[in-house]
């Protein structure tokens, strides 16, 4: 025997060892990817149960921080103060004068009960949280109302389906003449 022919004898199982290890990179490599995968599809499917009945519209991580185009107050039955705050797609246009709303705006009213301030007697302020009311600019999406989805939640949930198909005829009987947005941009 030459000396390559043992060589020759070893090359199936140094073939069958370098698939193995080629075999638990790709498998080490595409497990963590699958587990994201797999987690990211998990929020899509509770999201569902969170998106407002017609209109498919959640609330939007990280309003809270969004920039506030106006506050406003609600008089008697409803007795709230609000806040409407709007994404970066949202300022821009108002800033700019920019009607329509360009696809993507989307406008967060938030509301509170009123409440005489313990510390200054004339001072009203925000009491406990009443709704979360969303406005989503789809021209495609949400063609039959005027190019909006809306949603409207209590306690982060949406309300019955009943109430979010009020939200199209208000608005369009009220609104139509600023895309069908009541808020204006705080001075």
């Amino acid at each position: 025997m030459t000396p390559a022919e043992p060589e020759k004898n070893k090359s199936p199982y140094a073939t069958m060892i370098v698939l193995a290890v080629v075999l638990l990179v790709v498998l080490l490599t595409c497990v963590p990817y699958l587990v994201t995968i797999a987690s990211a599809e998990g929020p899509a499917a509770r999201d569902t149960a969170d998106a407002s009945p017609i209109f498919g519209v959640t609330i939007p991580p990280g309003y809270k921080q969004w920039e506030l185009i106006a506050p406003a107050e609600e008089a008697v039955p409803l007795d709230e103060l609000r806040a409407v705050v709007g994404n970066r797609t949202a300022i821009d246009a108002y800033q700019a004068g920019k009607l329509p709303f360009p696809d993507g705006t989307i406008l967060v009213k938030r509301a509170w009960k009123r409440k005489q301030s313990p510390e200054f007697a004339s001072a009203t302020i925000p009491g406990a949280a009443t709704t979360v009311q969303v406005m989503v600019k789809d021209s495609k999406k949400y063609a039959s109302t005027g190019g909006w989805g809306f949603g409207r939640f209590i306690g982060g949930k949406p309300v019955d389906e009943a109430q979010h198909r009020t939200c199209w005829g208000c608005h369009e009987a009220r609104a139509s003449s600023r895309d069908y947005v009541f808020t204006r941009l705080a001075p």
